[in-house]
């Protein structure tokens, strides 16, 4: 079970993809999470496309969070 504001990372320093994405789950009163990650989306993909692909593997490690709200999501390119 996910514990209040639960805070994890999802990243390995060898796994670096074209973006890097945080994401924050919430089910109101009960429990959020914030993971973080990179990711290469497919030729093609779009934001929702990307977005849709990350909720999905983050709400497979956590399946008690699949109906949660999401608070915030941000995806951005992985280079400085």
């Amino acid at each position: 079970m996910t514990t209040p504001n639960a805070q994890t990372t999802t990243a390995t320093p060898t796994s670096r993809g074209s973006h890097f994405w945080v994401l924050t789950l919430e089910l109101p009163g009960r429990a959020a999470m914030t993971q973080n990650g990179s990711y290469t989306p497919p030729v093609g993909a779009t934001r929702y496309d990307a977005y849709q692909a990350i909720r999905q593997h983050v709400t497979a490690s956590h399946p008690e969070m699949e109906r949660a709200t999401t608070m915030f999501f941000a995806l951005e390119a992985n280079q400085l």
